[in-house]
């Protein structure tokens, strides 16, 4: 870190980095964007340390509600009521005492009294060391401290133990009962792997296998879907370099950008020559349900980062139109380096808002400047067909499918913030009145496994909009095992071993009434 001063102790620098992270998502900071900040001004860490900058990062933030749940328990002040860097360093050290057992006791209990000293809390090191030797003595008598939270209610339990608000516990358990809403909140609080989704138009599944297998990268096929891959290695922040790869991967959804360790994707064979891109499985099962075929017309609604999209392009055979409208045009830009790394064609991408309202504030300069070029976006829906043969409407939602891709995930959503997704949601799936032509297809998707933005949404529209039908997949379909009895598909992630994901195909009548 240039131009700061940093602990001598090289077993320190690490920790104050995740502290320096830690201090800024406090702040506000989004977690992947801190990490991605600290690592920058860290440089010269080596790869261990920058797996351990990110295992304390995510991790700290994931498991916050039960740090401070025993902060609680061994402080006699609670710890919200501690200044947030005394309750920084105590979440760090508990974190390590609990969650990392490759690191020593002793070991996680020095370093954050001597971190204590070094960030200006020497009169507080003596308090740092007793509580974190009070978790001990807990420990030593019960091998299995999370037990002290049994005897509640089954929705505070689990919230408590693998630190989740309330509200999303509670969501889960009405859907799902007390067993399986453990093992789905133990399997979020895990670190995520990464998918591969081969390019068909360049190369083959067994091609891009066996490439990686020779640069010793273990992968394996996903079952249901002829094109994906998994890479493989062990959850955590071991010794193998793809594990710091999975940990700092917030949303594989996307294809690329290859940031933080995320870095290491690209020197993986075939990432220049568009061999594959990254997209988690339960992604990959969208463009599939779509079916989009060869010189159709495609809108890609909500088209960022990309995945999607260049998804749908490869099972056109890239011949055809495909809309690709985002409202931020900095995540268009990130459709625009997937489409390019890929070689893709038939895409244009277009700055706008899908569901009809104010776009961007795009100038007239700019504006005509974007019309001119035929690789960069269009500004606004007026050179959007008025029709498509097929809608995707993969619209934003509360990402509680991905609680495992986004450490603050969970912290950030709210019953309020998800109402107004809701809203949305809805907007953007009443488009697909204006814009699909009659027999024509709509697909609408979410990551996230809360039911008023899944099924209740479809619900509603179907009652509105009498003239649309769910169209299951057939029996013989690589989707058919996860079609449910109502015609959709639902991802649970501790069923499938992918994230959480809702999408249905609607069909419209050939003759509206």
């Amino acid at each position: 870190m240039q131009g700061a001063t940093l602990p001598k102790n090289r077993a320190l620098v690490a920790r104050h980095a995740a502290f320096t992270a830690l201090g800024m998502i406090e702040a506000g900071a989004y977690a992947d964007a801190a990490l991605d900040r600290v690592m920058r001004q860290y440089g010269d860490l080596d790869g261990r340390d920058r797996r351990l900058v990110t295992e304390l990062v995510y991790g700290c933030t994931r498991q916050l509600r039960a740090l401070d749940g025993w902060i609680d328990r061994l402080a006699t002040r609670s710890a919200q009521e501690q200044p947030p860097t005394l309750r920084n360093l105590l979440r760090l050290g508990l974190y390590q005492l609990i969650y990392l057992d490759r690191i020593p006791d002793s070991a996680a209990v020095d370093t954050t009294v001597e971190l204590a000293k070094f960030c200006g809390l020497k009169g507080l090191s003596g308090f740092v060391n007793g509580l974190l030797r009070g978790y001990l003595r807990q420990k030593a008598k019960n091998p299995n401290p999370l037990t002290s939270v049994a005897g509640l209610e089954p929705v505070e339990r689990l919230a408590q133990t693998y630190s989740y608000p309330n509200w999303i516990v509670q969501t889960w358990l009405d859907r799902l009962g007390e067993a399986e809403t453990e093992q789905l909140c133990q399997w979020f609080d895990q670190p995520p792997t990464i998918d591969l989704r081969v390019n068909t138009l360049v190369t083959d599944r067994e091609t891009v296998m066996a490439a990686l297998t020779a640069a010793g990268v273990a992968v394996t096929p996903i079952d249901h879907l002829p094109s994906a891959l998994r890479l493989a290695a062990q959850r955590g922040h071991g010794d193998d370099p793809l594990a710091e790869t999975i940990a700092t991967e917030p949303d594989s959804r996307s294809a690329d950008a290859p940031d933080n360790g995320r870095a290491w994707i690209a020197t993986l064979p075939g990432y220049g020559a568009g061999w594959w891109t990254v997209q988690d499985a339960s992604a990959q099962l969208v463009a599939l349900l779509l079916d989009p075929q060869p010189g159709e017309t495609v809108i890609d609604a909500c088209a960022a980062p990309g995945g999607k999209t260049a998804h749908i392009a490869a099972l056109m055979q890239d011949q055809g139109q495909i809309w690709a409208i985002d409202r931020a045009g900095s995540r268009l830009r990130k459709v625009q380096d997937t489409v390019r790394r890929l070689g893709l064609r038939s895409i244009r991408m277009v700055e706008a808002d899908s569901t009809g309202g104010k776009a961007p504030l795009v100038t007239a300069a700019r504006k005509r400047d974007r019309s001119r070029s035929k690789s960069g976006p269009i500004s606004g829906l007026e050179e959007v067909p008025t029709q498509c043969d097929r809608l995707l409407l993969d619209v934003p939602c509360s990402g509680l499918g991905t609680l495992h891709r986004r450490a603050d995930a969970r912290w950030r959503q709210t019953p309020e913030t998800v109402a107004q997704l809701v809203q949305i949601q809805r907007d953007l799936l009443d488009r697909a009145d204006a814009w699909v032509r009659p027999g024509g297809v709509a697909v609408y998707a979410t990551c996230t496994v809360h039911e008023p933005e899944n099924g209740a949404i479809i619900r509603d529209f179907l009652q509105r909009h009498p003239h649309w039908a769910i169209e299951p997949p057939t029996p013989d379909s690589p989707l058919a095992p996860f079609v449910t009895a109502a015609g959709w598909l639902e991802l649970w992630p501790h069923h499938w071993q992918m994230d959480g994901f809702f999408m249905v195909k609607l069909r419209r009548q050939p003759s509206d009434p």
